[in-house]
């Protein structure tokens, strides 16, 4: 409690703790990333090969992927990506964005993604002022980072993070580091229940699935972390900014309509600025309400 303190009353001193963990955190997301959707599809594979009764010996052999096995290598020459060029940000620009191995080029996005997560992170505590809240909203700006590029990539929001994101949520405001468990209870609820609505609506309308079930939960967990009253301001921001894409896609990459786009990222930055600016937002959203 001390160390927090000391954190706590030493702005500078805590910017720059947050700056490096999140530097280190989002290094870390890359591989949840990664390798997340990856576990997700050998789960479903075994579950599928279990219940068609296939025999073992006809079943799929393939490593197992976790989060820590197998080590990180080169995609281009298998070359193991040793400890110091594992170095968030630093490594990528030591090496010239090349592998050591073969000279091939590597990613932007690992280093954009860890600048990302540090800068979103020191930007929350900021806004928020040094608080016990500013840093438990931390694990809800990194959980938005992975879930907004894992949408991105494959369309996917797993349930391994946007379950225990909103039981997080409704935890932390029943013990006081959020709003009112109350608010955050019927926020949970009415985020579901709200693009469940909305899914069954448009099958029912149409026999076509507008929407996955990972948006419902999504939605969820922000009612759980922001509270019921911030939900519309939410659906209506990621509604507006995903039509706004969606459209410009269309018109400038001919992106077909039947070709779906994933709506976890626009839910992922509407949820972080109400989580920045949710008085703000809950102001203008209630004035307008009232006229």
């Amino acid at each position: 409690m001390a160390t927090l303190d000391l954190f706590l009353s030493t702005p500078w001193l805590l910017y720059l703790a947050v700056a490096l963990v999140s530097l280190c955190v989002g290094s870390f997301l890359n591989v949840v990333i990664l390798r997340l959707p990856k576990m997700m599809q050998q789960e479903w594979r075994c579950q599928c090969e279990a219940f068609l009764e296939i025999a073992e010996d006809q079943r799929k052999q393939e490593p197992p992927v976790t989060l820590s096995s197998p080590a990180s290598t080169c995609p281009s020459c298998g070359h193991k990506i040793r400890a110091w060029e594992n170095i968030p940000v630093i490594s990528y620009l030591f090496l010239g964005g090349k592998c050591s191995g073969c000279k091939a080029p590597i990613s932007v996005r690992y280093p954009l993604i860890e600048a990302v997560t540090a800068i979103f992170s020191v930007l929350t505590v900021f806004i928020i002022g040094p608080s016990a809240t500013a840093l438990w909203a931390l694990v809800l700006v990194w959980a938005l980072v992975a879930l907004t590029v894992i949408d991105f990539d494959t369309q996917l929001l797993p349930d391994s993070i946007t379950l225990p994101l909103m039981w997080l949520g409704l935890v932390l405001s029943y013990f006081g580091f959020l709003g009112e468990f109350t608010s955050a209870f019927w926020g949970a609820v009415a985020g579901y229940l709200s693009l469940w609505s909305v899914y069954w609506l448009f099958k029912l309308a149409t026999g076509k699935e507008g929407m996955g079930h990972g948006d419902f939960k999504l939605l969820a967990a922000l009612g759980a972390w922001l509270g019921w009253e911030l939900l519309p301001a939410v659906i209506l921001l990621s509604s507006v900014v995903g039509a706004v894409v969606g459209i410009g896609l269309m018109v400038f990459r001919k992106h077909g309509r039947e070709v779906p786009i994933p709506f976890g990222p626009y839910l992922a930055a509407a949820g972080l600025l109400c989580l920045w600016f949710g008085a703000e937002i809950q102001g203008f959203w209630f004035g307008v309400l009232g006229g």
